[in-house]
């Protein structure tokens, strides 16, 4: 039986300035965590690679946003920062790497609304990246499209939907997947009840086209759908925007339709952990050109290694 992965998990407590440490192996909460019986509560997953969170200010700042949306106080930004150091220094110490290729941690953040009456519950836990994640950036991915059930007007509508909050209520998000593995793919791109592209489970959606412009030069377009259509702003999709327009590439926000990713150069789907997926397939359908495709990831890839 395969051992299960080390977990270093702690608790914030104001009482531990550097966390409360506890048993990941052991149970921690109560049945009556409101997290538990109802999902009440934000998360946020990074990637620590060689011992370096990346994109530790957007991630807080993003656990902040989605908090403020479901009225949750959380702990400061320095009390989770000196905990999350602490908790990864404490895996690589009692975990050293044995490949320093494959030296990633998946440091999660999380917040429950706590027992009714009572504080939150507040904990980070650090533990190894599995192999899927580096194996389907390197191999690429084949998705499949799938209905969200909402048009992508309904986050102005409802804001009490909490579309733009990266919440605990992750069960639809997951039966989509399993319902894409049993279709023979491997991850999914929502639509709108009204045709337009949205994001994956778990990560968002980019498209390139490479073209000719009237003096002969290349131009590189990098476009991701629109915020205001009911989706999580990515923090990975933001940093590696700002990293490409520095790098000369332009940018372009939605809308975008299903036949915008069938006429692309290249698609992917781009995560905190998983980072850039290259899409092979859509619905069966290969798509992209594979030449072009590879040499954009590969340049896009290199831009988002050098992000912090």
């Amino acid at each position: 039986m395969t051992s299960p992965a080390p977990v270093v998990l702690a608790f914030l407590d104001p009482a531990f300035p550097d966390g409360r440490v506890a048993d990941a192996t052991k149970p921690q909460l109560l049945v009556t965590d409101l997290g538990v019986t109802r999902g009440d509560g934000v998360f946020e997953t990074m990637l620590a690679v060689g011992g370096t969170v990346r994109k530790m200010q957007a991630h807080l700042d993003r656990l902040g946003g989605s908090a403020a949306a479901l009225d949750l106080a959380i702990p400061g930004q320095e009390a989770w920062r000196r905990v999350i150091a602490a908790a990864v220094a404490r895996h690589r110490s009692e975990n050293p790497p044995a490949d320093p290729a494959a030296d990633e941690l998946v440091v999660k953040l999380v917040v429950t609304r706590g027992v009714e009456g009572e504080a939150p519950t507040a904990w980070v836990q650090a533990s190894p990246a599995g192999a899927a994640g580096r194996r389907q950036r390197e191999t690429g991915i084949d998705v499949i499209l799938l209905d969200r059930g909402y048009d992508s007007d309904v986050a102005e509508r409802a804001p009490w939907l909490l579309l733009g909050a990266k919440t605990l209520s992750y069960a639809v998000n997951m039966a989509a997947l399993r319902h894409a593995h049993k279709q023979g793919a491997d991850d999914v791109i929502f639509l709108s009840s009204d045709g337009r592209v949205l994001e994956g489970p778990t990560s968002t959606v980019l498209l390139a086209h490479v073209e000719k412009s009237d003096d002969g030069t290349t131009v590189k377009r990098l476009i991701t759908p629109q915020l205001d259509s009911g989706i999580l702003a990515g923090t990975s999709q933001g940093a590696l925007f700002a990293a490409a327009k520095a790098a000369g590439w332009e940018l372009g926000y939605g809308p975008l339709e299903p036949r915008d990713l069938m006429d692309a150069d290249a698609v992917w789907l781009i995560s905190s952990v998983r980072l850039l997926a290259p899409v092979n397939r859509i619905d069966g359908k290969e798509i992209g050109t594979p030449s072009v495709q590879k040499e954009l990831t590969a340049e896009l890839s290199e831009l988002f290694a050098g992000i912090h």
